[in-house]
């Protein structure tokens, strides 16, 4: 009764636009629905964290759903699989026996009950020991690799076992892979060293094997021990994210441990590689790279990838597989100047291993940056890494100004034509996507943004003039999202600026807000946090035509051949994404410019290109591995695997690079300091020490050979002045 009473007045509440109030409502609803005197304090706990969610998700998530059978059976499945996402643990028999829970995980959140979530937990923690008992046998043991046989490498093409023979048989399986993959590293390695006895008939493969296997005891030994040190807390996190995530895949709950772990900045104050890193599964996962960071200016290390092993320099790995986001980051932070080598799992399936020096991320590099490209150097390139406001509160400074200062810069120096590089870009601040889309325009409509049960609003670029009216391009490709999709959606829309790259952009159109939990549920219900925090999606971005970039992305003008463009990337391959839908078209004033002319010329070129028919020729040898999932498990089966797989992408070495390089320039360091004392006299580019040369060289000798900057510089050649 009591549910219904606030529940009713908090969507009162949101109908009428006060947002404001979310919180103290959210506080209200906590304190007079439940006494919980007959529950234990983690079930107390528990009870809150329930009921907060299902008000969050139910009152204020932009597209809320109803809580009945349907969203049970979606939350049921998507939970099994987050306990057991590579099927290493239960049995079909499990899930028939848990599966008296399917149609009521509804109710139970209502109702504050964990019965499911304890029942599944016990289960769980029975499977865990049973799976201890089956690997320590089997590395006590001789492994015969040798034996014929293959491993379904991909868990969502296996099933969960039938029973214990299964089960037995598949770490079986399992083991041996490992034994044969860590004896293979080890044989790569030897070999480089010119030492032989990598042959199973050899004298001194048995020693070989000995080792392996210790050292593959070692490693599982500290896998369950994790496993076994992760609290209920962190568990029951990915109970509650089951429900979140049946709503969208960006509301996500963080428990208490994992709102400070989920997305640990390894910078800053901190010495580090500079990632953001989030527990996925069995695995951590890259969730972002930090622009200028220590990784980022190596190269290798991309979003998404899956960290397997941690070393110390060329000390042995430590394999990571099972760890936790808190001890992963533990072994990969590390004093400035201290060498870290992580061998990651890459989007297209391969193992790579990336060594990288620890360093201090310098802030500065997340700035807008800007080069004169060809030989004349009157193409602009302008390189935006992300959305910012306000870095320095003294400065008051933004993005948007910093690329007025570097286009100013540009345009002293002769610029003709100008390149906007927002690949990569994630997005950040919509003001500042505003304001850097008003830069190219002469005042209108720049995006529309809905609210549920509110008006839609308009956001406006309502500064005269603009900073460049010349022909321009914007590079984009899958991972440019959110504001960056903004601002590309409405220079495309204006008419304004042709868009090239990958087919579409990432095609997130929806924003997020944080609720502090402990603040939602009040002074009454303090005693029992921290209970942690809850990202809720709450808007949603729309174009001016009235379309969005939700799911569809920015459509580029000119497509350009990708390597990952056919392996699903992007929200439209998340788990239940908000719908593509429609409003009404705005009244704005279209750019007139003879750009479009390029696009013919350009299509043809790219369709006749060897560089681009090769990158095309890699897209599809990436997807065909990524459907191909099979591992060999005996020894020569797998030599021969790894060597087809290593001959194959030795044909690719390179294929980003262009044939031809580019000449980049920088400013003549007096002429900059000029142009910058005029327009912000506080900044001193003069004093730039050796350090930063050296990095804006490297910098400059990347762009010379990147091959889509090649190919945008003739496209802005085709397209004529505006």
């Amino acid at each position: 009764m009591y549910i219904r009473a606030v529940n009713s007045i908090l969507r009162t509440i949101f109908m009428k636009k006060q947002i404001k109030y979310i919180l103290p409502a959210l506080a209200i609803l906590a304190i007079a629905t439940w006494s919980f005197s007959w529950l234990d304090a983690n079930q107390k706990k528990e009870a809150v964290v329930m009921q907060l969610v299902y008000d969050a998700l139910s009152s204020v998530h932009f597209q809320p759903r109803a809580f009945d059978d349907s969203l049970s059976v979606e939350v049921y499945d998507a939970f099994i699989e987050s306990l057991d996402s590579e099927k290493r643990f239960l049995h079909r028999g499990d899930l028939e026996a848990l599966s008296q829970h399917r149609l009521l995980l509804d109710d139970q959140i209502k109702a504050g009950s964990t019965d499911f979530f304890d029942e599944a937990m016990a289960i769980l923690a029975n499977r865990i020991e049973t799976a201890r008992g089956q690997y320590a046998a089997l590395l006590n043991e001789v492994v015969d690799v040798t034996s014929p046989g293959e491993l379904q490498g991909d868990a969502s093409k296996r099933n969960y076992f039938a029973d214990d023979n299964a089960m037995t048989h598949y770490w079986a399986s399992y083991i041996q892979f490992r034994v044969v993959s860590r004896l293979h590293d080890r044989k790569q390695h030897a070999d480089s060293a010119k030492v032989l006895g990598f042959d199973p008939q050899h004298a001194d493969f048995k020693e070989l094997e000995v080792k392996a296997r210790e050292k593959e005891m070692e490693i599982h030994d500290s896998w369950f021990k994790n496993m076994d040190e992760m609290e209920r807390t962190d568990w029951f996190g990915l109970y509650m994210n089951a429900f979140a995530g049946a709503f969208d895949p960006h509301s996500s709950y963080f428990p208490p441990r994992q709102q400070e772990s989920f997305e640990i900045e390894m910078t800053g104050q901190l010495e580090g590689i500079g990632a953001s890193l989030i527990q996925d599964g069995d695995h951590v996962r890259v969730a972002a790279i930090v622009t200028g960071s220590a990784c980022w200016k190596q190269g290798e290390l991309a979003k998404d990838d899956l960290l397997i092993a941690v070393a110390q320099g060329d000390k042995e790995p430590v394999d990571v597989v099972g760890m936790t986001t808190a001890k992963v980051v533990q072994l990969v932070r590390g004093k400035k100047g201290t060498e870290v080598r992580l061998t990651v799992l890459k989007v297209d399936g391969s193992e790579m291993v990336i060594a990288i020096v620890r360093d201090v991320v310098e802030i500065e590099a997340t700035f807008a940056k800007s080069a004169r490209l060809g030989d004349d150097g009157t193409t602009g390139y302008i390189r935006l890494p992300k959305f910012y406001v306000n870095f320095y509160q003294n400065r008051n400074r933004d993005c948007a100004e910093d690329i007025r200062i570097e286009i100013d810069k540009l345009k002293a120096a002769g610029m003709e034509r100008l390149i906007f590089d927002l690949r990569g870009n994630g997005g950040g601040s919509l003001p500042a996507a505003i304001d850097v889309a008003g830069l190219f325009i002469d005042q209108g409509p720049v995006v529309q943004v809905k609210t549920s049960g509110q008006r839609i609003k308009t956001y406006k670029d309502d500064d005269a003039g603009t900073s460049w009216d010349g022909p321009l391009l914007i590079l984009v490709d899958e991972n440019t999202a959110s504001a960056s999709e903004i601002v590309a959606a409405a220079l495309q829309d204006h008419g304004r600026a042709l868009i090239v790259g990958s087919p579409q952009t990432f095609g997130k159109g929806t924003v997020q807000t944080i609720i502090d939990m402990d603040r939602a549920a009040g002074p009454f219900y303090r005693k029992h946090g921290p209970l942690g925090a809850f990202k809720l999606t709450i808007q949603k971005y729309y174009r001016i035509t009235g379309g969005t970039t939700q799911l569809q992305g920015v459509k580029s003008d000119i497509v350009l051949p990708h390597p990952y463009q056919y392996i699903s990337l992007g929200e439209r391959d998340m788990e239940n994404p908000l719908a593509v839908d429609n409003i009404e078209t705005l009244q704005y004033p279209q750019w007139e410019s003879s750009m479009t002319a390029a696009i013919a010329p350009a299509n043809k070129r790219i369709a006749n290109s060897a560089s681009f028919e090769r990158i095309a020729t890699y897209a599809t040898w990436l997807s065909d591995r990524d459907q191909d999932s099979h591992i060999p498990l005996a020894w020569d089966d797998y030599l021969q695997s790894e060597a087809d797989y290593q001959a194959e992408k030795q044909r690719f070495k390179n294929v980003l690079k262009s044939s031809d390089s580019i000449r980049v320039q920088g400013f003549d360091v007096e002429k900059v300091l000029e142009i910058d004392q005029d327009l912000n006299g506080d900044r001193d580019l003069a004093a730039e020490d050796e350090m930063k040369e050296e990095k804006k060289r490297r910098w400059h000798k990347m762009l010379s050979r990147d091959l889509y900057i090649t190919e945008a510089m003739r496209i802005l050649q085709d397209m004529g002045r505006s």
